[in-house]
Order: C-alpha cells, then structure tokens, then sequence
C-alpha cells in the first residue's frame, strides 16, 4: 500500500476537551467552536463569509487506529459491525467529517456553529457544501 502525507492548516479551539462526553453528533449539543488556520494559509480563506456551510475534514488526533469493529454509538447492546458502516472516530484512516455553518471571520480565526470535535484537534481541509444553486 502507499502512504500519503497531508498537511495540518490549522487547529480547532473548542470548549470540548473530554472525549468521553463529547456529543457524538454535531446535533446532539456540539458547541460552537474556532478554526484557527496558520498565517500561510490566510490566502486559502478568500471568499468564506458568514451564514456559508462548509465540510471540514478533520484528523482524529485521539483515535485508535487499529480498531476495524465497534457497537455503534458505543452501545454493547448492539451487535459489532465494521468502521466503515459507523461514524466511529476509532478506525485506520481517522477523518473526521463535519458540516459547519460559518458564523464570523477574523483574520485567520473562523468561528463556526456545532462542531464536536475536541479541541487542539488537527484540521485537514475545508471544502464547500455544495448545493442545488452551487
């Protein structure tokens, strides 16, 4: 297999610090939170404005990468199945996957709404969320 290397543009500051009460879902209580992105990539924000939906990729600093099965959602009282059914941050390539509305931009600082990811969480990438109109 080939390994491949991926650039850390930022960082998460977050509220959230204990993973095991973290919500496990944006929906389910995930506080606002900043993406604080390095200076060198401050051109790389051009055209992000508040009320902008995005995906931000996310590596799972904390992750156990050598997990294949789980319980979904943690619950022993369901059957294992394989990472790659489940939202699980445990599995081999730890990505994590948000969909954030943007609220307010600050130099590098961009606070977004319902992000559970922990903080000092690693930030990947930032893409659009496309749409119908997009």
């Amino acid at each position: 297999m080939t390994e491949c290397t991926l650039r850390v543009i930022g960082r998460v500051e977050s509220p959230l610090t204990d993973r095991a009460v973290a919500p496990l879902q944006a929906d389910e209580g995930a506080p606002a939170a900043w993406l604080v992105f390095d200076e060198r990539y401050a051109p790389a924000l051009e055209g992000l404005s508040p009320g902008t939906d995005v995906l931000l990729l996310t590596w799972l600093d904390r992750a156990d990468r050598d997990t294949l099965t789980v319980h979904p959602r943690g619950d022993a009282t369901r059957p294992r199945a394989g990472v790659f059914t489940t939202r699980s941050p445990d599995r081999p390539n730890p990505i994590g996957l948000h969909e954030v509305r943007i609220l307010a931009i600050d130099g590098t600082r961009v606070h977004v709404g319902n992000l559970e990811a922990l903080d000092a969480t690693p930030i990947l990438d930032v893409k659009p969320l496309l749409t119908p109109d997009r």
